[in-house]
């Protein structure tokens, strides 16, 4: 259809108006993601961004005045690629998959994540999240989707650092690198200091983040030596290298909780797929104890700990149990685990200025739950509203007692 200049005018006009259009949201208990507590105040949202909190409007466009306001939650490594086969259901090795049937089942848990609450996510990485990041429009119902496209994992410095410049040429958000084994296998140092050095270098050279697999601490202390941004996992870290992270500034990411739960819930399904055998599970089942320890340990020191989940097949949609077992199980303070996946997670993005918390001039991602997590952390499990930029996804209601997540095959 040809346009005249009035009607290209006009269109315009039209859309102009709608990125300017208005919404009010009226919170009955927000929570900003940093901390603070307000009632009975109502949220002005112009151009997908937050303009103003004011409590004198009281008609609203969405009345959420029963429910809790917060900002939308980020997980900051989860591995949204990850899934199911549809025909043996066990554990997919996306190598042997048809490049169309990992994108549409990546597509799926993408969904899943974001109707939990998150409305963006870390993922290290793979390498058809570039194509699902590039398709993040509207109405599709995606989170903001950050990837390190392929992870890195071995190679001498040299090529350690050409790998780090071919990833960030080729639209990676950060780089994701591997130290030492996983801990179905120990956790051993498989990079030196000077391999790690090179990559979070060049990388802090090009401006890029760089988060760092390792489960034991001789891999952690390196990373954060040379400067890295994050260590991922670090189940049995010493009180040494987590008193360097403190000096360092280095963000902690721990993953005992769905991560190592998730396996073992679906162990028929993961059982023989990989390095998944009968003893990578027994070391996944002694490691929750020792992860709970280390936890406990990084909370008394004031790590900077963060939210991610490490969730894969089975774990996508039920991100949030994260908060609850570290709540629960960890000793967390609800607010503590609620602001490490808001203002806290945002931060070790570098986009503190624009998501996690509730504030004028940030994004508008504002999700609800049918309960306060703060009294309940239970209260997770039911997120009935989702906004990303502005945009309502989901706006549900919930019966009694009902949870809007699907829990796992045996529970929680």
């Amino acid at each position: 259809m040809k346009l005249t200049k009035v009607g290209s005018a006009a269109l315009m006009l039209l859309c102009g108006m709608a990125a300017a259009q208005q919404i009010t949201v009226r919170a009955g208990t927000l929570i900003d993601g940093k901390g603070a507590v307000l009632h009975n105040t109502t949220l002005v949202i112009e151009g997908g961004k937050i303009v103003r909190i004011d409590p004198s409007i009281k008609k609203a466009t969405y009345d959420l005045s029963t429910l809790t306001v917060m900002p939308g939650w980020i997980d900051t490594h989860t591995h949204i690629a990850a899934y199911f086969d549809r025909q043996t259901h066990r554990a997919s090795h996306l190598k042997d998959t048809p490049v169309e049937t990992a994108i549409l089942s990546e597509a799926e848990n993408a969904y899943l994540t974001m109707m939990g609450g998150f409305t963006t996510v870390q993922s290290p990485g793979s390498f058809q999240d570039k194509y699902l990041r590039e398709f993040d429009m509207d109405p599709i119902p995606l989170p903001r989707i950050l990837t390190s496209l392929n992870p890195i994992m071995k190679g001498t410095p040299d090529e350690i650092r050409d790998q780090v410049r071919k990833q960030v040429a080729d639209g990676a958000d950060f780089i994701k690198l591997f130290a030492t084994k996983s801990i179905r296998e120990g956790g051993a140092p498989t990079l030196n200091q000077e391999q790690i050095d090179a990559a979070c270098g060049v990388a802090k050279k090009l401006g890029k983040r760089v988060i760092v697999h390792a489960q034991g601490p001789e891999g952690a202390k390196m990373a954060v030596l040379a400067g890295c941004t994050a260590i991922e996992h670090g189940n049995y870290l010493t009180d040494e290298v987590l008193d360097l992270m403190v000096q360092h500034g280095t963000y902690f990411d721990p993953n005992w909780g769905l991560l190592l739960h998730n396996y073992i819930e679906n162990k028929d399904r993961y059982l023989n797929v990989g390095n998944f055998d009968a003893a990578g599970f027994d070391f996944m089942q002694k490691g929750i104890p020792v992860g709970i320890d280390t936890f406990h340990r990084a909370m008394a020191k004031h790590v900077k700990m963060v939210f991610g989940t490490d969730g894969g097949a089975g774990a996508h949609g039920r991100n949030a149990e994260e908060m609850v077992y570290r709540v629960r199980d960890g000793g967390q303070p609800a607010m503590d685990a609620i602001n490490g996946a808001t203002s806290f997670a945002a931060e070790s993005l570098g986009l503190q200025d624009q998501i996690g918390s509730i504030a004028p001039g940030m994004q508008a991602d504002i999700i609800a739950t049918d309960g306060d997590p703060i009294a309940d952390i239970l209260n997770v499990r039911r997120v009935v509203f989702v906004m990303k930029g502005g945009r309502v996804y989901k706006n549900i209601h919930l019966a009694p007692g009902e949870s809007s997540i699907v829990l796992g095959p045996n529970g929680l």
